[in-house]
């Protein structure tokens, strides 16, 4: 054979075996980015549905929830998400998780959509028999789509990987000291601790003390040096700071503006009545994320990022309620100041909940998702919180995330919940922590 036509036939049998390899490997399909973060927005709305209808998700309960659903969406998508990396071996005991097969093509709306149907179903278990339908329901709005893009082989390994990721996620969470918290809110095994400006039961209800645990829970992050310093010296004396700080309390709940009334009963997100605060931080990243038009990676980052925010806030701001142990305004302010007062009514009275005082809830996980929020989208990020039209309230306006937090603080002044140094050092606690979250190696 001439020269040339041997090297002509050698040329055409290496074009033949590169296409023929290239054919063995998997090829993955189109996994509709244009409505795969739609599909991932619609979970998050669905659990605030969940977490304000299922009994027992208080704040801290419901943080969690939000914890672990980000989570799973995260790193189910990661391996399809090159210039991001897994969280595993960064989050505290998180050391294996499962891994889609090399070998294996994988559709990624598919996988995250079986992802967090497992997941809610596993975290939600009591929930209606009407919102268990509604979990099924979103599921297979989703499946049939992405089962008819796919082809079944495709689709039904992607379901298996989808489903590894969310139950062993959910199995790491079991021994988080968090496990079926909607159970047991109120232990009776507490006692409170007792003396001169220590936490009583507040009126009008005057619950025992809501999960008084929760800090000793496993956050997701070590929060070295996110703690907040002793509150202000308890005293009765008129002429003291303490007593000037309950003062500050009483002379605003008196001469409340219309303004500062909106703004206490915007961000009042109380349990059972909405979908409590940290339900509130998620709605706010449902809204941006909509706003943005994002794609898959954008809403798993984000869902992810807020989701350890709120869960660890709530951790590190337990910690130090129940090291401190310090009254409400409402106790101190009734037995020492002017025992007709009370915190004031704004369409239905602002409820005292059953817990210490320092530091702010609010403040702390407001200002942690604010510290996270900020880093994904920008200091100057311009959006509109229409969280509450459901209820009738107006929508409100920010110029950025730490703009909106800031407001949440300070409402627990307006509703006479909380003195002013656990709102200030509360939103720098949650600041710390939501670093502390940046911090962790999202990227390459």
């Amino acid at each position: 054979m001439p020269y040339k036509s041997r090297a002509t036939w050698l040329i055409l049998l290496l074009f033949l075996s590169l296409l023929i390899a290239c054919q063995d490997e998997p090829t993955l399909p189109q996994s509709s980015d244009d409505n795969a973060a739609e599909m991932a927005t619609g979970w998050f709305e669905l659990q605030l549905k969940l977490v304000k209808e299922t009994p027992g998700f208080t704040p801290p309960v419901a943080s969690r929830a939000f914890g672990y659903a980000g989570l799973t969406l995260y790193e189910t998508a990661v391996p399809n998400m090159p210039d991001h990396n897994s969280l595993v071996g960064q989050l505290n005991g998180l050391d294996t998780l499962p891994q889609p097969d090399p070998n294996q093509a994988i559709h990624w709306a598919a996988a995250a959509n079986s992802a967090l149907a497992t997941i809610v179903r596993l975290l939600y278990p009591t929930a209606t028999p009407e919102n268990l339908a509604a979990i099924d329901a979103h599921e297979q709005q989703y499946a049939e789509q992405y089962a008819a893009e796919a082809g079944q082989v495709v689709f039904t390994q992607s379901v298996a990987y989808g489903q590894a990721v969310a139950e062993a996620i959910f199995d790491w969470s079991r021994s988080d000291g968090g496990h079926e918290g909607y159970a047991s809110n109120f232990p009776d095994t507490y006692t409170p601790v007792a003396g001169p400006g220590k936490w009583v039961p507040t009126p009008p209800n005057f619950q025992a003390a809501l999960q008084p645990y929760w800090g000793q829970n496993r956050p997701f992050v070590t929060h070295t040096g996110c703690t907040v310093p002793p509150p202000t010296e308890y005293s009765e004396d008129p002429l003291s700071l303490f007593y000037a700080e309950n003062l500050i309390v009483y002379a605003t709940v008196q001469n409340l503006t219309p303004e500062q009334e909106a703004i206490a009963l915007f961000w009042a997100d109380d349990p059972g009545a909405t979908f409590t605060p940290p339900g509130h931080s998620i709605a706010i990243a449902t809204q941006v994320l909509q706003q943005e038009n994002a794609d898959l990676a954008l809403a798993a980052e984000t869902y992810a990022r807020v989701g350890l925010a709120v869960t660890d806030a709530f951790i590190g701001c337990w910690d130090a309620k129940y090291t401190y142990n310090l009254i409400r305004p409402i106790s101190y302010i009734q037995a020492i100041i002017d025992p007709t007062w009370n915190t004031p009514e704004i369409t239905d009275p602002v409820i005292t909940p059953p817990f210490p005082e320092y530091p702010s809830g609010h403040s702390v996980q407001s200002g942690a998702v604010a510290e996270v929020l900020t880093d994904i989208f920008g200091e100057e990020y311009h959006f509109t919180d229409r969280s509450h039209r459901d209820r009738g309230l107006p929508e409100r306006t920010y110029n950025s995330f730490w703009h909106a937090a800031e407001e949440a603080a300070i409402s627990r002044l307006y509703g006479g919940i909380h003195y002013l140094p656990a709102i200030e050092l509360g939103v720098a606690q949650g600041k710390c922590i939501g670093e502390q979250i940046n911090a962790l190696a999202w990227r390459n």
